[in-house]
Formats: C-alpha cells, sequence, structure tokens
C-alpha cells in the first residue's frame, strides 16, 4: 500500500481533503433544486463507497509497505472494523443535517456554522485522545476559528433579516451537523495502524478504515434517510420511487460528489500518521473555508446581502487563514 511517512506531504494530502470536502456539495447545487436532497443523498452515499473500494484495491493494494486492503481485513479485530463503521454512521447522521441545512441556508452558511463547529469541536476531541503538537497554536488557532463562525452567522444573520427569510432553522441544523461530525474522526482514527508492527495486531490500514467507514455511511443513509423523506425540513414527502425514476445525469452528479468527499476523506487518514488526529482533522476540515469561497463567489448567495455583510464575510476568512496558519504550525513550532 501506499504510506505516507513525511509531514510536509501529510500537510498536502490535508489540503487536498480540504479543498475536496469543501468542494463536493457544488454537485447538488449542479443538479439543481428540483432535484430534492434526500434523493441526491441516496446516490452521494453509493458514490462514497464506490470510490472507497476503488482506492482499497489500488493506493491500498499496491507496493511492497504494509498490508494490502484484503489481508488487512482478514487479519482485523472485528472491534476496529465496527469503530470505523461506527464513525462513518455518525458522520452521515451529521452531514444530512448539513446538506438539509444547505437546502433551506445556502453553501456559505451552513458549512461555516455547521463545519466549522465540527472542525472546532473535533480538534479538541482528536486532541484528547492522542495530545501532539504545540497546545497553545493549536487551540490558539482554533479560538480564532470561532471568531470566524461568529462572524459567518452574523453575516447570515444580516442577509436573512433583510430577505425577510427564516434563518433559525438553517442555523439550528447546521449546529447539530456541527455537533455530529466533530465525533467521527476519533472512532475511525482509534482504529488505524500506525506501523503495522506486532504491537498493532488487528489494527488496520487508513484504506480499510474508509472501506468500512463508508459502510457505517450507508446503512446509516439506508436507516436515516427515510425519516427525512417522508418528514422534510422544507416541501412535501419524497417517495423512493421518484428516485428510481430519476434522471441518469442526476444519479451520476450525485455519485460524483461521493467521490469528491471520500477522495478527501481518504486523504486526510492518510495523513494521520505523518502528521497526528488532532492536526490531519483540524487542516482537513478548513473546509468551510472552500465551501463559504464557493457560495459566495461562484453561487453568488449573497448578492443581495445589505450594507456591512461584506466587512463581516471579509473578517471570517481572515480569521479562518489565520486559524489554519496556526494549525500547521503546530506541529513545527
Amino acid at each position: 500500500m501506499v504510506l505516507i511517512q513525511n509531514y510536509s506531504l501529510a500537510v498536502f494530502l490535508c489540503f487536498i481533503a480540504m479543498i475536496c470536502w469543501g468542494s463536493w456539495q457544488n454537485t447538488q447545487n449542479l443538479i439543481g433544486k428540483e432535484w430534492r436532497f434526500e434523493l441526491y443523498y441516496w446516490d452521494y452515499s453509493i458514490g462514497i463507497l464506490l470510490f472507497a473500494l476503488l482506492m482499497a484495491f489500488t493506493f491500498g493494494s499496491l507496493g511492497s509497505q504494509g498490508r494490502s486492503f484484503i489481508p488487512d481485513v482478514e487479519q482485523a479485530d472485528l472491534r476496529y472494523l465496527f469503530s470505523s463503521a461506527v464513525g462513518g454512521f455518525i458522520w452521515n447522521v451529521g452531514t444530512l443535517l448539513l446538506v438539509a441545512s444547505i437546502s433551506i441556508a445556502g453553501m456559505s452558511v451552513a458549512f461555516p456554522i455547521g463545519g466549522g463547529i465540527g472542525w472546532t469541536l473535533g480538534i479538541l476531541i482528536n486532541y484528547l485522545g492522542k495530545p501532539e503538537g504545540n497546545p497553545y497554536l493549536l487551540f490558539g488557532g482554533t479560538l480564532i476559528i470561532i471568531l470566524a463562525i461568529l462572524f459567518s452567522m452574523q453575516s447570515y444573520r444580516k442577509l436573512a433579516t433583510f430577505l425577510k427569510k427564516p434563518s433559525f432553522l438553517g442555523i439550528l441544523l447546521a449546529f447539530l451537523a456541527g455537533i455530529c461530525i466533530a465525533f467521527f474522526y476519533r472512532f475511525v482514527a482509534l482504529s488505524l495502524a500506525s506501523d503495522f508492527s506486532p504491537a498493532d495486531a488487528g489494527k488496520i490500514s487508513s484504506y480499510t478504515a474508509v472501506v468500512f467507514f463508508s459502510i457505517g455511511a450507508l446503512i446509516s443513509t439506508i436507516l436515516v434517510n427515510p425519516l427525512f423523506m417522508a418528514n422534510p425540513v422544507q416541501g412535501k414527502p419524497v417517495k423512493i420511487s421518484q428516485w428510481f425514476s430519476g434522471p441518469v445525469r442526476a444519479h451520476l452528479i450525485g455519485m460524483l460528489g461521493g467521490a469528491i468527499w471520500c477522495l478527501g476523506n481518504s486523504a486526510s487518514f492518510m495523513s494521520v500518521g505523518a502528521a497526528s488526529p488532532a492536526i490531519s482533522y483540524g487542516l482537513s476540515n478548513a473546509a468551510p473555508v472552500v465551501a463559504a469561497f464557493w457560495g459566495i463567489f461562484v453561487w453568488k448567495e449573497f448578492r443581495d446581502a445589505p450594507k456591512g455583510t461584506n466587512l463581516l464575510l471579509t473578517l471570517m476568512f481572515t480569521f479562518y487563514l489565520i486559524g489554519l496558519v496556526l494549525i500547521v504550525w503546530a506541529r513545527i513550532g
């Protein structure tokens, strides 16, 4: 398998993860509002699992380092496979809530709030699980990110008030999503082998972990998404027959969204050994910066915003980037 042992390369992969995790939701916008997010999410979950398997049988099976995918599964302790699947289940519930928030509030609001809360709380959880890196830089960057989240929330409040749109539900869904997303990474990190030595027997590679994570996410979709379909946060209930009769283009774009997210997931967990769970999670989950960029500059979600909103958005980006730099420096400083 391909193993990452260099910190600089690990940071690069975390930036790849950041871009992927901040960009996948563009596929939902590309399909259009006529294809409801509850329908989109079936294809999205399938795309995640298919790409996870592709990574496992290519990067996870090539080369002479570590163990290839099938032998890794055969030697795995069931508790570590289960831990990865639980991580996927929890993450998926959070992401369903996040996608629901996007459908109401837009990318530039849902991601900075939901993703930002998941980002900051997740850094704390992963650091407590494995304390590596300079805590002053790591948590200093986290506090600055919290300020960025507050600026984001204020900018949305101004926009919602100006357009006379209800803002509470979009923010509430994003908040609940962030709480769920904060916890998933630690479950997967617990299952990862650090050097494939006898002491790590039973633990699994990042590629195996991502596959079982994706299985857990798909199970979560099967159990939870029908509840969203029957009790939608916006609009009328939808039926599974609508998904089966949907256009091929919508299915393919939805699976593409899942593949993009899973590429980021794979890159992030590949970097855990060379960075640390807290730093890898912290860098990868800078996705709200990317998502806000797409929402503001490409999808023009704030084009009708009142005076003063641009200053808040500028402050949001500035504080996000400062926090990101401090998190990167936490491993070096």
